[in-house]
């Protein structure tokens, strides 16, 4: 039989504000455990939460970027559970009525096929704290520090088909949280994790197969390995004549497994009921408008202004623009470089490579925009080819120095004399005479056997441009 996976995604996206969502206590990551939860985090009596108007700011911006609906009137619920980590023991979430209703999106699979995915939801609530396992032998720390941290969750329909469409709708969601200025993205953190809902069905049915929710899933990487590990492991329960229970996974990476945390609860296991403490959230028209005003420019937008404006390819405007900082360098570099296609060339290739070797991004890069922009001026003048240009890369990023300092120093300026040329040209002429012959009788692609020798006498300092122009037009004289 034929199986299709039937996959939605709850990405939990912790919100930049400066203090948790219903305190004034910091968020600020890697501070000693339990020193930043105050008495409204902890829900000790007496104390009563204030909504933090950033994250509410923050989640209409998320809204207005996946051209969703803005709810006029949401409000926050009391969900009740246990957790060790989860002091109050509820968590203020939203559930009926949540600040942003349904939107939609646009993927791109590295084939370039495109898909839209619906969301069905983005709600705010409060993250719970963390319990810590590794340090604690027959034990487990709590620390409080990310308890009452705003969260935005977003929920996607069940749209999505295998686990390489789950990974590109979380890295568009990635690419827009991140371009709206709503949240870090550092999945490292844990400020950008999500938890896969996973079902399997046969070819061509229309009711939804029994589903398994993977949590907690914080790297591409293992989004993917998971989903495809749990799409396995229910197919292969059903063909041995199995059933799927309705349950809560953990992806172990070291073991490459899941294995079962609990029964799935439903929305009524949790006992939802709306919050007596907070006030209904009010969203106004113009506080829309506003927000709306002053939006940036998203990642659709800024692509297609890319290959407008600097008539590039689409598949190359879509690498750029794949992340805000990306997009920046390149348009800062740009800015000191004519060529738009030779930027392009060397951000995608050279600099995108030497950053994934060396497990960086963008703003980690040892090459400035201004670096890169002064090595590339130096192709287009001239200077240097472009394969010299990657060894003063190389220098530039072992921090030797700018590209004219290495230039200078390493002597490996372009020779463009050429009468100095044509002197080495006929020496090679001289020295290849079978070749010479084979070419005269008609085997005109040795013209790049001889232009590669005299790169090679000229130890690849020569112009290749000015080199095959004079190689073809002495050959064909002779």
């Amino acid at each position: 039989m034929e199986w299709e996976s039937v996959i939605g995604l709850e990405i939990h996206t912790q919100l930049a504000t400066k203090s948790k969502i219903f305190s004034g206590a910091s968020i600020a990551f890697g501070a000693e455990p339990n020193t930043q939860a105050c008495n409204i985090d902890l829900g000790m009596p007496g104390v009563l939460p204030v909504l933090n108007q950033q994250a509410v700011k923050m989640a209409i911006k998320f809204g207005l970027a996946v051209d969703a609906e803005i709810t006029p009137r949401s409000i926050f619920a009391r969900k009740n559970y246990f957790y060790p980590d989860l002091p109050k023991g509820y968590q203020i979430s939203q559930f009926e009525l949540p600040v942003v209703g349904k939107g939609i999106i646009e993927i791109e699979m590295t084939d370039g096929e495109k898909k839209l995915i619906n969301i069905t939801r983005a709600h705010l609530e409060e993250d719970a704290g963390k319990s810590l396992h590794e340090d604690f032998d027959g034990m487990t720390g709590i620390d409080l520090n990310r308890a009452g941290t705003p969260l935005l969750e977003i929920v996607s329909e069940p749209d999505m088909r295998s686990a390489k469409e789950a990974v590109a709708y979380m890295k568009k969601i990635h690419q827009i949280v991140k371009y709206i200025g709503i949240s870090d993205g550092n999945m490292q953190e844990g400020s950008f994790r999500c938890d896969a809902n996973v079902s399997v069905r046969p070819k061509g049915q229309e009711a939804l197969g029994t589903r398994a929710e993977l949590k907690n899933l914080n790297s591409f990487k293992f989004i993917e390995k998971a989903i495809n590990l749990e799409i396995e492991r229910q197919i292969d329960i059903i063909e041995s004549g199995g059933k799927i229970v309705q349950e809560t996974r953990l992806y172990d990476a070291d073991k490459h497994e899941t294995r079962s945390m609990r029964s799935k609860e439903e929305a009524n296991d949790y006992r939802y009921f709306p919050d007596p403490d907070l006030l209904p959230l009010v969203i106004e028209t113009e506080d829309i408008e506003d927000i709306k005003q002053q939006m940036p420019e998203l990642p659709n937008a800024k692509k297609l202004r890319f290959m407008e404006q600097f008539s590039l390819k689409e598949y190359d405007a879509y690498l750029l623009t794949s992340s805000i900082e990306l997009a920046d360098y390149y348009e800062k570099v740009k800015t000191q470089v004519n060529d738009a296609k030779l930027i392009a060339n060397w951000l995608i290739g050279e600099l995108s490579g030497a950053l994934n070797k060396n497990n960086l991004d963008v703003k980690q890069s040892p090459i400035s925009a201004d670096q890169l922009s002064e090595l590339l001026k130096r192709i287009e003048d001239k200077t240097i080819s472009g394969k010299i240009a990657k060894k003063v890369f190389e220098s530039i990023w072992n921090g030797e120095g700018n590209a004219d300092e290495i230039i200078e120093k390493q002597g490996l300026k372009q020779i463009t004399d050429t009468g100095a040329l044509e002197k080495m040209v006929d020496e090679i002429i001289a020295n290849n005479s079978k070749q010479v012959e084979q070419y005269k009788n008609g085997q005109t692609k040795l013209l790049g056997y001889f232009v590669g020798q005299a790169m090679k006498a000229s130890k690849g300092k020569g112009n290749p441009q000015e080199l095959n122009k004079i190689i073809k037009a002495k050959l064909d004289s002779l």
